[in-house]
């Protein structure tokens, strides 16, 4: 494990990355990112053995895994721009590897316009929230504007499982990131993107990967079998699939 800082509106970040090398010298970079409350650990397990053809990068972004907290909020846009910033530091140029995003860090891969882009299970269509977390939303609104005292006490209840254990900022960070609707950012999307969800994907269900299909002009879209981490069952068939349509 190796950790770079860099400086990114006046404040020092640290981020936390490995680097696994190919027999192949001239090998291109496959750079993998994590998904929300995941880590790098979690992405070279299920893929650390395989695409042996390329450089592989796993990076803990800001806030988790051996990555600090970052000293304020973040969006999705300044992920991508703290992982420019950290991959110019590794004198690797997007516009000339594979990206590999889950989740979360498929919206930052996006942003990153990599020469091609997987994503698995992206997150950044927005789907319509259920009667109760609009419910509770409205809970928390109204106890903030009318009573703080008692949201500060009843905050923690009615905060969703997915953000219990989070600290301040990593849960600013989280509703900065949750509801944001990248739609127009696919669609602009030029570079070829093959996409791979979980058949039984309940965080981004199946039909956010049929809209991101259709969005994107230049992409080609596998289901494969289990939910939101598909891929720790369904690497091998990801790269099977992945390196046949390449061929």
């Amino acid at each position: 494990m190796a950790q770079k800082r860099l400086d990114y509106k006046g404040q020092n970040f640290f981020i936390s990355y490995e680097v696994r090398e190919s027999t192949n010298l001239s090998a291109p970079m496959l750079v993998i990112l994590h998904g929300w409350g995941a880590n790098k650990a979690l992405m070279k397990q299920a893929f650390g053995t395989l695409f042996r053809d390329f450089k592989h990068c796993y990076i803990d972004m800001p806030g988790f895994g051996n990555s600090p907290t970052p000293p304020f909020a973040l969006n999705t846009y300044d992920y991508a721009e703290i992982l420019k910033i950290f991959l110019k530091q590794l004198l690797i140029k997007p516009c000339e590897c594979v990206i590999l995003g889950h989740s979360f860090g498929g919206k930052v891969a996006t942003l990153l316009e990599p020469k091609e882009l997987i994503l698995l299970s992206s997150a950044g269509i927005k789907v319509p929230k259920s009667l109760k977390v609009r419910v509770k939303i409205a809970i928390a609104k109204s106890l903030n504007r009318l009573a703080p005292r008692i949201n500060a006490v009843f905050k923690h209840l009615l905060r969703s499982k997915d953000v219990e254990n989070m600290n301040e900022i990593m849960y600013q960070t989280f509703k900065n990131v949750v509801d944001e609707d990248f739609s127009n950012i696919f669609a602009n999307f030029r570079n070829p993107c093959y996409i791979f969800w979980g058949e039984r994907d309940l965080a981004t269900p199946l039909k956010s990967g049929k809209q991101i299909h259709a969005l994107m002009p230049n992409s080609k879209f596998f289901v494969l079998e289990s939910d939101h981490f598909f891929f720790l069952k369904g690497a091998k068939e990801i790269e099977k699939l992945y390196l046949k349509v390449k061929d």
